[in-house]
């Protein structure tokens, strides 16, 4: 079964592409997996926040990103928000980004 991937915008995909040498090549690697396997990588990968909002967790010689996503119909994983991690706990303000974000894809499907 083959997922594609897209962005929530250009500014998302823009970031995502931009982060660090060794978390871009990350990145790369585990789509590449999710588009042929699916998107539950399970842990250390990938994890459930639930609601339908995971987050794809990246690390790297320059430190630890992660990537909010959530999945829709027709086998499509959207990538809603990155950002580079400085702390052991989620900032709330990432998460809201990513909580918001959801909430407009889902209103957007029909």
């Amino acid at each position: 079964m083959v997922y594609t991937i897209t962005y929530f915008s250009e500014a998302v995909q823009a970031d995502i592409l931009n982060l660090p040498d060794t978390l871009a090549a990350r990145y790369i690697v585990l789509t590449r997996r999710m588009c042929a396997l699916g998107p539950n990588l399970g842990e250390p990968h990938t994890k459930a926040f639930g609601e339908g909002l995971f987050e794809l967790r990246l690390k790297g010689a320059e430190g630890i990103a992660r990537v909010f996503f959530c999945t829709v119909v027709g086998h499509r994983v959207v990538m809603l928000h990155s950002y580079v991690k400085k702390s052991d706990k989620t900032p709330p303000r990432e998460c809201r980004i990513a909580e918001i974000r959801l909430r407009e894809i889902k209103h957007a499907i029909p």
